[in-house]
């Protein structure tokens, strides 16, 4: 452990996690699991020391958010309800030219509607604050559970994928690899409006059926 954590170190993070809540813990597990250095960070360090010190996994480590936002890629897991916007807005210059994994729903407090309107998603209205940043949308379909345990009858399910840059896509994809779920090239940037309101169904859906919260999609052919 602590010679893989000094690799770390010296080597640098590949992913920075912003966030320690349900999605951001599990993201970065799953991408340290895989192989990837990833650093967890929180806006209270010991929190992301006591998470990584109980996950145990090689490759991770826990970090501030400027360390964090050292890496080339990052992936913010906070809410935009919860001050995403205001956030990246503060540190623009750090996501700059960096690969940035927006996996953000934009949420009400009650999750009963959107803070965005019809023509927008949450990935729009982040790179607007974030327009020199190579973003991509991911995993705004998939509910925390599954991680916990991804197969279903030993399938992986699907993660939409959106984004404008195809670079960034094909060096997403690259850090994924290993990890338990297909990923599909669900097409440009806009197509997270259809995505983000999918999940809003999704979990309605789910929540009737008895499903909820470990559920997801699999395009079927």
């Amino acid at each position: 452990m602590l010679e893989s954590t000094s690799v770390l170190r010296d080597e640098g993070p590949e992913i920075g996690v912003l966030g320690t809540g349900r999605m951001g813990t599990r993201l970065a597990a799953m991408f340290a699991g895989a192989g990837r250095r990833v650093v967890l960070a929180s806006r209270t360090p010991s929190r992301a020391a006591d998470i990584v010190a109980k996950l145990n996994i090689p490759s991770l480590v826990a970090g501030s958010y400027a360390e964090a936002l050292g890496a080339p890629a990052i992936l913010p897991a906070i809410f935009i309800r919860d001050g995403l916007l205001d956030l990246v807005e503060q540190n623009a210059e750090a996501f700059e030219g960096k690969l940035v994994i927006d996996i953000s729903n934009p949420f009400n407090d009650d999750y009963s509607d959107f803070l965005t309107p019809w023509d927008s998603s949450g990935a729009e209205e982040l790179r607007k604050c974030l327009p020199r940043a190579r973003l991509v949308g991911a995993f705004k379909n998939v509910f925390w559970a599954v991680f916990d345990d991804p197969l279903f009858d030993g399938t992986a399910s699907d993660v939409l994928v959106v984004g404008d840059d195809e670079d960034a896509k094909r060096e997403f994809f690259r850090l994924s690899e290993g990890t338990p779920f297909r990923y599909l090239d669900a097409g440009a940037l806009k197509n997270a409006r259809a995505i983000e309101r999918l999940t809003m169904i999704t979990g309605a859906l789910g929540r009737d059926l008895g499903s909820y919260p470990r559920m997801n999609w699999r395009l079927l052919g």
